[in-house]
């Protein structure tokens, strides 16, 4: 099946001065609240980016609510405050086993959190994703990705995390290969050596050169995230997405959002954000001949934003 010429579909319309006066009120909220309004704010935020991220002219929708959250950030304290309660009551102990336990305790709460965050936060923000009334969805399995993560942990682990790169493209793979659009689905197709290579290659060369080669690191990473994804339909047709993104235009993205954030005291990282998502929409072309209007609803909306808020306190962020 031959591909037709890549367009560029997605598109942001969201201002620096809007995106202000929803920050600045959550700020002031959260902080008058003493953090309460942290979920509400979250919700309003993701509300604001989605509205403002169109493809083909039609924004998306993010049907998630301050409540939702809130009972998810509520559950997540409680946990996170229960594995360092004993961490620390564990080390004040100032036992040699009271030391090992408390870390064993730590960083095994890592390891089994990490795959139901992953997988609980796909199921909870898809569902609660939209793009002309048609719902995202995840159908991951738990227990693989489990699978996974221990497998790959373990040799990430033994080999001093080399394998770390196909540890995330195996994961990557999965978990995007498990997101559906009605009854069209997405494949992702990274290799863990290219991505190896292609990271030994950016971490040398930016050694070499002082950092100034970073820039172009970003693009590689970027483009090779963006270039390997593709979007299939039920009738055999498919999208592929491509990047135009250059090492020159992370350069000029980077500087000048730190100089915005900066030289304005964090005032201007509103304008960081609507300059960042443009960067990215913009960079993003989609070439197929598959029709978006033949995918029908199929997907089901699931509750429960424990592993969402999770992800936030353990900066586990979603990747698509």
């Amino acid at each position: 099946m031959e591909l037709l010429t890549p367009r560029s579909r997605l598109t942001f319309t969201g201002k620096g001065g809007d995106l202000f006066s929803v920050l600045i009120v959550n700020w002031l909220l959260t902080f008058i609240t003493l953090g309460i309004y942290y979920p509400w704010a979250k919700a309003r935020r993701l509300q604001y980016f989605y509205e403002h991220s169109e493809l083909d002219g039609h924004p998306f929708h993010f049907h998630g609510t301050g409540r939702e959250l809130f009972v998810g950030f509520i559950k997540a304290v409680v946990l996170f405050g229960a594995i360092y309660g004993i961490f620390f009551y564990l080390m004040q102990l100032q036992e040699v086993w009271s030391i090992v336990s408390a870390y064993l305790l730590l960083f095994g709460s890592v390891i089994a959190i990490t795959p139901l965050v992953i997988h609980g936060t796909y199921r909870y923000r898809m569902a609660r994703s939209s793009w002309r009334g048609i719902h995202f969805g995840y159908r991951g399995d738990l227990k693989e990705l489990y699978r996974i993560s221990i497998r790959d942990g373990l040799l990430t682990l033994i080999t001093f995390g080399i394998y770390g790169a196909w540890f995330q493209m195996n994961l990557r793979r999965y978990v995007l290969g498990h997101v559906r659009f009605g009854n069209s689905h997405f494949q992702y197709k990274g290799d863990g050596l290219d991505f190896f290579l292609m990271n030994l290659k950016g971490y040398l060369l930016s050694l070499f050169t002082l950092g100034i080669y970073s820039f172009w690191w970003q693009r590689d990473i970027y483009n090779y995230y963006v270039n390997n994804l593709s979007w299939h339909f039920s009738d055999g047709r498919r999208m592929e997405f491509r990047s135009t993104a250059t090492g020159g235009g992370f350069f000029e993205l980077m500087v000048v959002n730190f100089l915005l954030v900066v030289f304005t005291l964090g005032i201007g990282l509103a304008w960081a954000h609507v300059r960042t998502m443009n960067f990215v929409l913009a960079n993003v072309q989609m070439v197929g001949d598959a029709d978006l209007d033949s995918v029908v609803q199929t997907e089901l909306e699931h509750g429960g934003a424990l592993a969402d808020e999770l992800g936030d306190i353990m900066d586990i962020g979603i990747f698509l």
